[in-house]
C-alpha cells in the first residue's frame, strides 16, 4: 500500500509481458537530450515533418461543420470513404475491392497491425515476422498471446525472407505471416516473384498474410512499390494495411485501413466493434478527399524524401561512410 492509502494493483500477465513501447523510450531519450541544451538532430523515428496538403485540411474544416459528423459514424465506416478506398486501389494498383466486404477502417495502421493478430490468432500460435522489423510487431504478438518466429533479412537476398529457413515445427503452428514492404528499416522492395512465392506458400499452408504497406507511396528513382494484392489469387489469403501518415503527411490524423481477404476483414471488423470506437466522421471525409483527389501532392512528398535521401547520402560519403541508396522508405542503412 502506498503512503497516501492507494492500493497497488498488478497488471495482467499479458500486459506485464509487453516491453516498454520502443517509440515511447525514444521520446524519453529525446526529452532528456532537450534538457541538456545541446544541439542535436532527431532521427529517432519516421515522423513526417511536412504539412498536410491544403486541400485535405480544407476538406476537414468543411467536414467538421456537417451535422452528420457530430454524431456517431457507422461502425464499419462511412460509405463514401470505403468507396474512395476501393476506387483508389483500382486506380493505383488495378485491384478490385468490394467496399462492403473487403475494407476495414481504423485509427491509424497501428490499430490494424495489432488488431489483426488478436482477431485471428489463438494462444500458442506462431506469427511469422522478419528480423529486423517494426518493433510493434512483437507487441502485437504479445497482445494476441502468440509466439513469434523472426526470419532474418540478409543483404544477399535483397532483404527478402527465405521461407525455407522456417523450421517445420514452427511452420506447422504458423497462423499468420506479417510482412512489411517497402521495408522498415531496410528500404527494400518486394518483387513480383517474391510476392507470388508468398501467396503460393500461404495457399498451401492455409496461412493468412498481412502486408504492412506504410511506405506505399515512397518509391524512389522512378520505382512504384507493388501491392501484394496485385499478385495472382492474393485476395484468397492476404490483406494489406495502408496508412495515410506517410502518403499524405497525415500522421496525427490517425486514419488507416485494411483491404483484401473478406474473412480476415470480417474478423477484424468484428473485433473492432468491441475493442475500439469509430473514426471521427470528418477525418473519414478528409481521407476520402485525399484518396479521390489528384495524387500530385503525394508525388511531391515522395520527391522531397528522395531529395533528402540524396543529400544525406552525399554528405555521408564525403566523410567516408559508404551507404547504399534505399529504393524506398524513410530509412538509411549504413
Amino acid at each position: 500500500m502506498e503512503g497516501d492509502g492507494m492500493v497497488f494493483f498488478s497488471p495482467s500477465e499479458r500486459v506485464s509481458k509487453l516491453p516498454v513501447n520502443f517509440f515511447k523510450g525514444l521520446d524519453q531519450k529525446l526529452a532528456a537530450s532537450v534538457q541538456t541544451g545541446q544541439p542535436f538532430l532527431d532521427l529517432s523515428k519516421g515522423n513526417p515533418d511536412l504539412p498536410t496538403p491544403r486541400h485535405i485540411v480544407d476538406a476537414m474544416k468543411e467536414a467538421i461543420e456537417k451535422s452528420e459528423n457530430q454524431a456517431y459514424p457507422p461502425f464499419l465506416g462511412k460509405e463514401n470513404v470505403r468507396q474512395a478506398i476501393a476506387d483508389f486501389y483500382k486506380r493505383e494498383y488495378g485491384v478490385v475491392l468490394d467496399p462492403a466486404k473487403e475494407i476495414a477502417i481504423f485509427h491509424g495502421a497501428h490499430i490494424g497491425i495489432t488488431g489483426i493478430p488478436q482477431a485471428l490468432l489463438n494462444p500458442g500460435d506462431y506469427m511469422l515476422i522478419t528480423d529486423p522489423c517494426y518493433p510493434i510487431y512483437y507487441s502485437a504478438a504479445v497482445l494476441a498471446q502468440a509466439n513469434t518466429y523472426a526470419m532474418p533479412l540478409e543483404e544477399s537476398t535483397h532483404f527478402l525472407p527465405d521461407y525455407r529457413c522456417i523450421p517445420d515445427h514452427v511452420l506447422a503452428k504458423a497462423r499468420l505471416l506479417l510482412l512489411n514492404y517497402p521495408n522498415n528499416p531496410t528500404g527494400a522492395l518486394a518483387t513480383e516473384a517474391f510476392y507470388q512465392s508468398t501467396i503460393d506458400l500461404a495457399k498451401s499452408r492455409q496461412l493468412p498474410v498481412v502486408n504492412d504497406f506504410a511506405y506505399a507511396s515512397l518509391g524512389f528513382d522512378g520505382r512504384k512499390p507493388l501491392s501484394i494484392l496485385q499478385t495472382d489469387q492474393a485476395k484468397s489469403v492476404a490483406v494489406e494495411v495502408y496508412t495515410m501518415s506517410k502518403t499524405y503527411d497525415m500522421a496525427g490524423w490517425r486514419f488507416g485501413f485494411a483491404v483484401g481477404n473478406a474473412s480476415i476483414i470480417q474478423a477484424l471488423n468484428h473485433f473492432q466493434t468491441h475493442a475500439y470506437s469509430t473514426v471521427f466522421g470528418a477525418v473519414q471525409d478528409a481521407a476520402a478527399c485525399a484518396l479521390q483527389s489528384s495524387q500530385q501532392c503525394a508525388a511531391e512528398i515522395a520527391y522531397t524524401y528522395e531529395r533528402r535521401r540524396n543529400v544525406l547520402i552525399h554528405g555521408l560519403r564525403k566523410i567516408g561512410w559508404e551507404v547504399t541508396a534505399p529504393p524506398a522508405g524513410t530509412f538509411l542503412l549504413g
